[in-house]
């Protein structure tokens, strides 16, 4: 049995935020970099250009890579050897955002109502994920999701009838009446099976996957490159003013379902895809 305090888990996840908000990961500069050589338009590439001196600007002076720090979206793959001492594993992760985003001067989003819209003063609650796996290690994922992407993801409980065909229908309308509004080029998660709420987790589960990664399962990967060239298609472009580069990669993560449905859900993230996973 091994042990780890819930004050390494905080310092793991305060380190995560940083990283996150001021470094843009370099999966997705090296996105960024090789859709700045294939991009075709003047105005794309100009747009990728700035999203690139952006990211260099944020890590230079320690500035968020977006006025929007968004949701703390925390997922946490928990060893079943492990024995967590110090306190309670979910007052330390709410504790370590709420410093965070305050330490870091990130900009606090959570109301506490959907309908009163009283903002909380420190961007929690964090939404949390956990799971229990094999083994004596801990993994923490942390995501931090803007408003404007996420407001444009998408579920569909489509027939099985529509077969993969309409799996690839819903996601590329779903990028194409997105338009600009999720700051594109976007990463687009795509879950696939499960049930109502698993299709959306497994999509949010996607975007922590490094960009360039392929899938685990044939069919997902061939989902994949079928998804990013009809994406790609749109012309939506960076920022949505047209062009090659509407995504810089699509990440799909099936899981099994019922024999009369077929869910899809889509997640979308900005330029900046903010993830970052350690492991202790």
């Amino acid at each position: 049995m091994r042990e780890i305090s819930t004050e390494v888990i905080r310092e793991a996840l305060l380190d995560c935020v940083r990283r996150a908000c001021f470094i843009l990961m370099p999966d997705v500069r090296q996105k960024l970099e090789e859709s700045l050589r294939t991009e075709t338009g003047e105005t794309g590439k100009s747009i990728l250009r700035q999203l690139i001196k952006n990211a260099e600007i944020a890590a230079a002076e320690s500035r968020p890579l977006c006025q929007d720090t968004g949701v703390a979206v925390v997922f946490l793959e928990i060893g079943q050897e492990i024995h967590l001492t110090g306190g309670s594993l979910e007052e330390t992760v709410q504790a370590a955002v709420r410093e965070a985003y305050k330490k870091f001067y990130l900009r606090k989003s959570l109301v506490d109502h959907p309908l009163n819209r009283k903002n909380t003063g420190d961007n929690t609650p964090a939404m949390i994920h956990t799971r229990i796996v094999p083994g004596d290690r801990m993994k923490i994922g942390f995501v931090a999701k803007g408003g404007g992407c996420e407001n444009m993801s998408r579920i569909g409980m489509l027939t099985p009838s529509v077969g993969c065909r309409g799996v690839v229908d819903f996601v590329v309308q779903t990028v194409r009446d997105a338009g600009g509004n999720p700051c594109p080029p976007v990463v687009v998660g795509v879950g696939l099976g499960g049930n109502f709420e698993k299709a959306a987790l497994l999509a949010k589960e996607a975007l922590l996957r490094p960009l360039g990664r392929p899938a685990e399962l044939p069919a997902d990967r061939e989902l994949e490159r079928t998804l990013l060239k009809e994406v790609n298609d749109t012309g939506v472009g960076p920022m949505g003013l047209g062009g090659r580069t509407t995504a810089l990669a699509v990440h799909v993560k099936s899981f099994p379902c019922h024999i009369a449905a077929l869910p899809v859900a889509v997640n979308l993230d900005c330029h900046s895809h903010r993830h970052v996973e350690t492991v202790l």
